[in-house]
């Protein structure tokens, strides 16, 4: 009697690799629309995460912020003033534009790290690092030539007239010298640190 030979079936690995070289319409139509669904919950999450983290609430909820410049924040003109309007953490911190935001957010991930390992835990060390952290920031505000601040005051909307005689004298002396909101305002929303220390430039 003649050997009857039956086919193997093939296994799960080899009928997706088949499937993956002759997909059907029905297969490819599924796939392409289950990633259009997937980008569109990732990037609905992924923007919902970062408006999230663009929030007082979040920077005030390490300790670290809420216990230090949040409370000398608290006590000048970008909280409480007679228009009511209201600066908060990340309207300073954080750049409105998608990129720069992004950048943002990238170098600001090695905060982590210093949450991590405590390096700023305490109201000392924290004061330690102060002038690190200033140094830092004046830095990057400075590169961008105050972005933030010019969000909301820019040197192309002021009235000069309106303003006293000094400050008027010197947001002039500023734009013929090229400077911008940080060279000298310093110190606005939070306390300056020993400044014996500070290199040249800043």
């Amino acid at each position: 009697m003649a050997e009857q030979h039956t086919e193997k079936k093939p296994g799960p690995i080899r009928r997706l690799w088949r499937w993956w070289r002759r997909p059907s319409r029905l297969a490819l139509g599924t796939l392409l629309l289950l990633g259009f669904v997937a980008g569109i919950i990732f990037w609905g999450g992924f923007n919902t995460g970062m408006e999230a983290a663009n929030t007082e609430q979040f920077c005030i909820s390490c300790h670290e912020m809420r216990e230090n410049v949040y409370e000398e924040y608290m006590e000048t003109v970008h909280y409480n003033n007679r228009s009511g309007v209201r600066a908060t953490c990340p309207d300073c911190h954080v750049p409105h534009e998608w990129g720069p935001k992004m950048l943002r957010k990238l170098k600001a991930s090695k905060e982590l790290y210093a949450k991590a390992f405590g390096l700023i835990d305490t109201p000392q060390k924290f004061e330690n690092h102060r002038l690190a952290m200033a140094t830092n920031e004046w830095a990057r505000m400075k590169a961008n030539d105050s972005q933030e601040c010019r969000n909301c005051h820019n040197f192309d909307y002021m009235d000069f007239t309106a303003q006293k005689t000094v400050a008027a004298k010197m947001h002039d002396k500023a734009i013929a010298e090229g400077k911008t909101c940080i060279d000298c305002h310093k110190g606005i929303a939070h306390k300056l640190p020993d400044m014996r220390d500070v290199a040249n430039g800043f």
